[in-house]
């Protein structure tokens, strides 16, 4: 997702020619019948169940048509802008969350204020959270079609064979049992097996050590300023750096990749991952769990990896409001449910409990925490510089620097990315 981010920085010469398209946005077509251009990245089997949705939505009602694209999210990353320059971009995109504040920003998508303040919207009973991912200086430009915790994977033979019988709940219990999980056969001072696979940098979506700051009380940005340097998080950052230098229960150096592959080895009794990792478990025959990261010493939270869908600033008035008949429909129970089951995340409605999901046991493990999730740096247009401080922190700090200092350091430069 950094790639994506950085390719729409490269891409943003483009957004000269936006304002164009943004004037559009007041028109009206002669057409009574509305066809509506739809670009997303959900390439696997959710794609399949998204297009099928979408031909559902065509099915219900003869005003409307949307064809479906499907791209990579790098290849929609490196189109976007200059398509939109060119007019010939989509009137509706799903992207990476964190990508639609940059966009936003450039006035590539239409407010959709007024959609949300619209009464099936109200009664449809979406995340909150999902939803404040959406916000960008005061407005919201898109809605939510994907948002799932992170959350810790772990290998139930491992722990059966270390004598856990439950999950832990708290971070003391989760360092212990990881050294329980912890074994070096030789006493060589490399163990064989680790208790847990924590990334130092690059993790998955970067939201790892966004998930422990926020089970401290911490965060990284708080009303557009760096926190990152707060004491809450000085004491996170120094309370995982001794389990990892002295307990000994991870690696240090790895970065999300690396991670994934010590769980998938079996080399790892825990990681905190993305739920693809179910998949990626079963297809090493490991007998695989889902459980919430543990609480801090504050609350249980976990960033959350979210995707997003706008409609653009090309689509004039009729074709905005085309757009927001399609969201109406997409967020209706019955079809939110199809999507869920479809997609492998957790129901976007707060009204769909596990029990509505459970042919699906890894959206059913989802649903059970995804009270906990939390959106990484909503409406934070660089949150790639953002990440790279902390990512330098954090790497720092578990190969033995100083946490008080590098979050320092961090702030510093967090502060800088947010005033560019």
């Amino acid at each position: 997702m950094k790639k994506l981010i950085a390719a729409v920085a490269l891409a943003a010469g483009a957004a000269v020619a936006l304002a164009g398209c943004s004037g559009s946005g007041t028109g009206s077509s002669s057409s009574s019948h509305v066809d509506l251009t739809f670009w997303h990245g959900y390439t696997e089997a959710d794609g399949k169940v998204l297009d099928q949705i979408v031909d559902d939505f065509n099915k219900s009602q003869k005003n409307i048509t949307i064809k479906t694209t499907t791209k990579t999210w790098a290849v929609i990353g490196d189109t976007l802008l200059p398509a939109l320059s060119a007019k010939k971009g989509p009137d509706i995109v799903a992207l990476p969350a964190e990508n639609l504040p940059v966009y936003a920003s450039k006035g590539a998508f239409a407010k959709l204020d007024d959609f949300y303040a619209s009464d099936s919207i109200k009664s449809a009973n979406l995340n909150p959270r999902a939803v404040e991912m959406e916000k960008v200086d005061g407005s919201y430009f898109g809605v939510p079609t994907g948002f799932v915790p992170l959350s810790v994977i772990y290998n139930k033979g491992l722990f059966e064979k270390a004598g856990i019988t439950t999950f832990p709940t708290t971070w003391d219990e989760w360092v212990a049992d990881a050294k329980k999980l912890t074994v070096d056969e030789n006493g060589d001072g490399t163990p064989e097996q680790y208790g847990l696979a924590l990334p130092d940098h690059a993790t998955v979506g970067n939201g790892v050590w966004a998930s422990l700051f926020y089970g401290n009380g911490g965060d990284i940005v708080k009303s557009g300023k760096s926190v990152v340097d707060s004491a809450a998080n000085v004491e996170t950052l120094k309370f995982w750096s001794n389990a990892v230098t002295t307990g000994h229960i991870s690696p240090t150096g790895l970065d999300g990749v690396a991670s994934d592959k010590l769980f998938s080895s079996g080399k790892a009794a825990m990681e905190i991952g993305g739920p693809w990792m179910a998949g990626v478990a079963a297809d090493a025959k490991i007998d695989w769990g889902i459980a919430g990261i543990p609480a801090g010493p504050k609350e249980q939270a976990a960033s959350a990896i979210g995707i997003s869908a706008a409609v653009t600033a090309q689509a004039d008035s009729t074709k905005q409001a085309a757009a927001k008949k399609f969201f109406d429909y997409f967020f209706t129970k019955e079809v939110a449910t199809k999507w869920s089951l479809g997609s492998g995340w957790p129901p976007l409605r707060t009204d769909i409990p596990a029990s509505d999901v459970s042919s699906n046991p890894v959206v059913a493990a989802l649903t059970a925490i995804s009270g906990t999730a939390r959106p990484l740096l909503p409406g934070v247009a660089n949150s790639v510089d953002v990440l790279s401080a902390v990512d330098e922190a954090t790497q720092k700090s578990l190969a033995g620097g100083d946490p008080s200092d590098l979050l320092s350091a961090a702030s510093t430069k967090v502060t800088q990315a947010l005033s560019k």
